[in-house]
């Protein structure tokens, strides 16, 4: 374990960070007082500061910009990052830099700190394993994993390489804390390859990158939607920290997961996307209480929605499943 409890030192110490909280969670360890809250993207932005999210901007206005006008941008979206979590309270901040670089992921990470020190836990992508094929290349892979097995095989290795050698470039002290693998294996009826399939073409590699990404200290958590029962035993064996978003709109009981994994790590989620964009103040309640009744029991569990916070869903809805949140949500 990175961190002592600080309450089994025995004796009272500063209150906890929002970084140290989350990977307390993270690590399945007990915590007294709220349940760590965090949210993959939010990209109401907009509506919530007059302010464009840093993955909206134009990239071809940031080519013709002069090197001055590109670190102003730095910094502005560094503090939009900043004042998203603390307006609503995350643990955790997911960059999404922009242009997608190692460089710019770089000095993005290095601005968030100068202006907020260890306060939140620092994540961005790092998964390398195959997804769910675009429509125009559902066909093509299909084929391939009858017709050419072998040679996927040895792409999905230099994959795992590549993003690994990228991770250990990145790695230095107050730098990024984490990964969060957010390849989409699903539909909300059931995998896109079926349990045996997945387990000859994702399954090792994702085993091996997380294996990886954790031998280098790195926090690892790993994002799906739909409904991954068939392949659930699978996420779990490859070792990540935590589980991301078990999708209610897949079929997906966090009761259920809870259960049956909670021992094993950390899960997120679980609020109803659906009923967040379109569900009445009573149905968003439900789904969060239900989702803090049965994720909070034991520990290891950070409170989110079943996906995020995307462009079109109403701040209120938001705002509600928050106050639902800072009333019951604390152990």
């Amino acid at each position: 374990m990175r961190y002592l409890h600080r309450l089994s030192l025995g004796f009272h110490l500063t209150p906890m960070t929002p970084r140290e909280r989350f990977i307390t969670a993270l690590e399945r360890r007990p915590l007294t007082g709220r349940v760590p809250h965090f949210e993959l993207v939010f990209f109401l932005t907009m509506e919530a500061f007059g302010r464009v999210h840093p993955i909206h901007r134009d990239y071809n206005q940031w080519l013709q910009m002069e090197e001055k006008e590109r670190e102003l941008h730095r910094r502005d979206m560094a503090d939009l990052y900043i004042a998203t979590a603390e307006r609503f309270e995350h643990s955790a901040i997911f960059i999404h830099q922009n242009p997608g670089t190692l460089e710019e992921l770089d000095r993005l990470v290095g601005h968030i700190r100068e202006r907020s020190g260890d306060r939140y836990f620092l994540m961005a992508h790092g998964d390398a394993t195959f997804s769910v094929p675009s429509g125009s290349e559902m066909e093509e892979f299909s084929c391939r994993m009858v017709e050419e097995p072998e040679q996927l095989k040895v792409e999905a290795a230099k994959a795992v390489r590549e993003a690994l050698a990228r991770a250990v470039k990145l790695r230095r002290p107050g730098g990024l804390d984490g990964l969060a693998l957010c390849a989409d294996y699903c539909f909300n009826t059931g995998p896109f390859l079926s349990p045996a399939k997945f387990s000859e073409f994702v399954t090792p590699y994702l085993a091996e990158l997380t294996r990886g990404y954790r031998d280098l200290g790195y926090y690892v958590i790993k994002h799906t939607d739909g409904n991954i029962m068939p392949i659930i035993d699978q996420l779990v064996q490859t070792g990540p920290h935590a589980l991301h978003s078990l999708d209610p709109q897949g079929a997906v009981d966090l009761a259920a997961v809870k259960q049956r994994y909670g021992r094993e790590l950390c899960l997120i989620g679980n609020v109803h996307c659906g009923m967040m964009d379109a569900g009445t103040p009573e149905q968003i309640g439900e789904s969060a209480r239900y989702a803090l009744r049965h994720g909070m029991p034991g520990g290891g569990y950070i409170f989110s929605t079943s996906n995020c916070i995307y462009t079109g869903m109403p701040l209120a809805s938001y705002e509600l499943m928050l106050d639902v949140w800072r009333r019951e949500g604390n152990y």
